[in-house]
């Protein structure tokens, strides 16, 4: 339970592997996911490493794999996921693979090019099938003596005049729909009008062999007057990728040629259905094994990827290899090891040998489906340093807490608890699905955080006692109207009626029934000066939770110092650090609560103002007339906490340097000396210079002291850093306690916004008593449900969602978390996969 609370202990362990052992082992570690492997061949080029041969052959059947699933996708054929973790195969079983990969992707090649080409054959026996029809529709046209004198004009004029018929060449053919207007106009302005042409739309789209694309296409029919316009028209058809094609000149020959190609076009379409069946059934049988042959290639190049990384012996029997695992987990990977020699068949154990080093490990904390997400907003400030305090355990809390105080009403808690529930519960539905949309991943990814954000709203909202807006009447009001202006109680509803502002007053007896129960009074929702109220309240309760915040912080930094053993950072850092705090805002929140309790209805009018006295406090004013002290001996305690405050800061600031520098020398000039077992002179010992050395050149040092032991102390440099930390943390408790005053500002502006959202829309639906209301409430009701979700959910959502964020990496986890680690990224199977089928 500890390592919840403190990133995993880590080793670096060597592995010794049997060359014939080595790529089963690997394998079982891949399974496991607990090993991070180290490239001990830095300077070897990629492809210059033993294992490069395998690792490309990985990688064309890979292709091979794509293309076949680019072919299944193509066709729209549902992929076959049953969730089959197959094991890895072995080293020989890769000439299988690659024969099936290879004679797979040969047929669909083949199937592919003989599809096109016979589809190729098709769109043209097609489009000379509507040419035929078409063109003869045109020459039957043609017979109407108007179209005759119209194109009596492409007459010789010499001929016309003896009135011998002149015979017309023409071509026909097909081009692209949208062509046509500036195929028509390039026409006349080439042949300067001596060209007929004549064109007609084909109602079905035809399909494009090479693209599979549905297109449109008109047929036209050119009639033209000597070789020189014909070549001209020829040409045209070209540049414009018209098609053309024969037809012949008699009516007779142009039925027995439709005849011919219909006949063609039916057998052609035999052949075609026939070959898309077989090409069906192909990608049918693939698609059901496509998924577990992925994962074998890919297990078997993540496998010789990683073999790539380790060393082989002089003897080339043995590959050498070097982890970081968890401590924990030593004995699975023991188990591992020697179930992949057994595997392998190998009667040579592999060796698994803890090292120890200087390096700096990564950093791995264990999640699971819960607080994965909360880790993840730790990781995404920065990956905590090597066994320093992990936050997430106290983000489960405090950040749905922190974002609840913004977002607190209980209407909107529960629609949001509601949607969170929904993604719990169907989580294993859901996960099956595999969605590509990027946004549902991401919020089901969070389901947890959003779920809690949900239940500690509604519990915000019945504090505040809001819900969409409103107030719920759960105990009676605490408030008697009454005895207010009428002691005897003759008061009347016209006396209401005439009055718009009435005023409670709780000195009255009887007015004020006492706390209410449980959250904030429901008459607080029509009063004048409710606005006033919460303000004053909202505020205080930030301020209140902001410095029981930070606190914490500064508190969970004496474990770190503890763990690292740093006495030095616990006397001279968190000890002032944590005065300094508690001895100004600390005793801010103290009063906060002394004039909660101190001072009552009777009285209230003449309590002092807090940020009055705040101020006069660092400015030792006492004798403001304005602003009266709180209690007897205010003056005495104030000034001894700033003055203790003030102290605090030369010790953050000079003594904790010069202590670091006398250990210096202490270390560089004086010694210890040692004759027959006795120690002479005044220096430390060598454990006490060792643990000095360690405190000072440790790498987790929040003051950053990263000296080598042959490095010397840099006075100037730990001066400075010392005092830009210092003068960082003190004015960082000023900021950061301002900064906490968002849970007011947002908490005030949610609830706001749902009050206009309310009055804007809700009360006309509600206000109006005709016969047609029930109807024109179903549409405003419509309306207000939808900005409801897409305002205040989602935006508002939002909005306090990244608030809460920056509460928690800039005011909390600056007080204990350095964040200056790396991950620990083991070598696993699964998450490899993820990133090919989790999409």
């Amino acid at each position: 339970m500890g390592e919840l609370f403190r990133s995993e202990e880590m080793t670096l362990a060597q592995l010794f592997l049997q060359s014939e052992a080595a790529y089963c082992c690997v394998s079982e570690l891949g399974e496991l996911g607990m090993v991070q492997f180290r490239d001990l061949n830095p300077d070897v080029n990629v492809f210059q490493r033993k294992f490069v041969n395998e690792v490309r052959r990985c990688e064309e059947m890979d292709r091979k794999l794509r293309f076949v699933e680019k072919e299944i996708k193509k066709a729209n054929i549902p992929t076959m996921d049953t969730g089959e973790n197959p094991e890895v195969p072995f080293p020989r079983d890769m000439i299988d693979l690659e024969a099936t990969f290879e004679k797979l992707e040969n047929e669909l090649k083949e199937i592919n090019t003989n599809q096109e080409a016979l589809k190729k054959n098709f769109l043209e026996l097609t489009e000379l099938k509507h040419i035929l029809r078409r063109t003869q529709q045109f020459f039957d046209e043609m017979e109407d003596p108007n179209l005759l004198e119209e194109s009596s004009s492409l007459l010789d004029p010499s001929e016309a005049g003896r009135g011998a018929p002149l015979r017309l060449g023409f071509v026909a053919g097909v081009i692209n729909r949208e062509r046509i207007p500036t195929f028509e106009r390039m026409l006349w302005r080439v042949c300067r009008g001596n060209v007929f042409l004549r064109q007609a739309e084909i109602e079905d789209p035809l399909e494009d062999p090479t693209t599979g694309d549905q297109v449109h296409k008109s047929v036209f029919i050119i009639f033209f007057q000597g070789d020189q316009l014909k070549n001209r028209v020829k040409k045209i058809c070209e540049g414009f990728r018209a098609s053309l094609y024969p037809c012949p000149e008699t009516p007779q020959e142009r039925k027995e040629m439709a005849a011919g190609v219909n006949t063609r076009i039916d057998d052609l379409q035999m052949v075609l259905n026939q070959t898309e069946d077989h090409r069906q059934r192909v990608l049918q049988a693939a698609a059901k094994t496509i998924r577990v042959w992925f994962i074998k290639v890919r297990k078997m190049k993540a496998i010789y990827h990683t073999l790539n990384l380790c060393n082989i012996d002089v003897t080339q029997k043995c590959l050498i290899a070097e982890v970081w695992c968890p401590v924990s987990d030593l004995d699975s990977i023991q188990f591992a090891l020697r179930r992949g020699t057994e595997r392998s068949g190998s009667t040579v154990p592999s060796i698994l040998n803890r090292m120890q080093t200087k390096q700096t490990p990564p950093t791995f904390n264990k999640t699971n489906k819960f607080t994965s997400g909360f880790q993840n907003i730790v990781d995404a400030y920065g990956i905590g340093t090597y066994r320093e305090i992990n936050p997430a355990p106290y983000t489960i809390i405090t950040f749905p807490f922190l974002f609840a105080v913004m977002f607190g009403d209980m209407g909107h808690g529960v629609l949001m608890t509601c949607a969170a529930l929904y993604l719990v519960i169907r989580e294993t539905r859901l996960l099956a699905q595999k969605s590509d949309n990027e946004m549902f991943n991401m919020i089901f990814a969070g389901r947890y955080i959003v779920l809690l954000m949900g239940i500690f709203s509604v519990y915000t909202g019945l504090i505040y006692n809001d819900c969409f807006s409103k107030s719920i009447n759960m105990f009676g009001s605490g408030w008697s109207v009454r005895p207010m202006f009428f002691p005897k109680g003759n008061w009347t509803f016209e006396t209401l009626d005439s009055n718009s502002v009435l005023q409670l007053n709780p000195t009255v007896p009887g007015v004020f029934g006492g706390p209410y129960p449980l959250g904030i009074d429901p008459i607080w929702n029509i009063a004048s000066n409710k606005l006033t109220f919460l303000n004053s309240f909202k505020m205080k309760m930030s301020v209140i939770l902001g410095v029981i915040h930070m606190l914490f912080g500064v508190s969970l930094s004496l474990f770190n110092h503890l763990y690292f053993k740093k006495p030095l950072n616990i006397f001279l850092g968190f000890i002032p650090e944590i005065v300094f705090m508690s001895s100004l805002f600390g005793y801010l929140a103290l009063l906060i609560f002394y004039k909660w309790i101190a001072y009552d209805a009777a009285i209230s009018k003449d309590a002092p103002s807090l940020l009055i006295a705040f101020i006069n406090m660092f400015l030792f004013n006492y004798n403001d007339p304005t602003n009266k002290p709180l209690y007897r001996g205010q003056a005495g305690i104030q000034s001894l906490l700033v003055v203790i405050a003030l102290a605090c800061v030369p010790c953050m600031l000079v003594v904790k340097t010069l202590v670091l520098r006398r250990q210096y020398l202490w270390r560089k000039h004086l010694g210890t000396q040692k004759f027959g077992g006795v120690r002479v002179g005044n220096g430390p010992t060598e454990d006490e210079a060792e643990i000095i050395d360690h405190d000072q050149l440790s790498q987790h040092s929040e003051e950053g002291d990263e000296h080598s032991e042959e490095e010397p102390f840099n006075f100037g440099d730990m001066a400075v850093h010392q005092a830009i930390h210092t003068i960082e943390y003190c004015l960082g408790c000023i900021s950061n306690t301002a900064s906490y005053l968002r849970l007011w500002a947002l908490s005030l502006a949610h609830a706001q916004l749902s009050e206009v959202l309310w009055g804007m829309v809700m009360r006309i639906g509600l206000s109006s008593r005709s016969g047609g209301g029930f109807f024109a409430l179903s549409i405003i009701f419509s309306a207000f449900a939808t900005l409801t979700v897409c305002i205040l959910l989602i935006m508002e959502g939002l909005s306090a969602f990244l608030h809460a964020l920056r509460l928690h990496w800039v005011e909390f986890q600056n007080k204990f978390y350095t964040g200056q680690g790396f991950k620990f990224v083991p070598f696993s199977f699964e998450s490899i996969l993820e990133g090919r089928f989790d999409e």
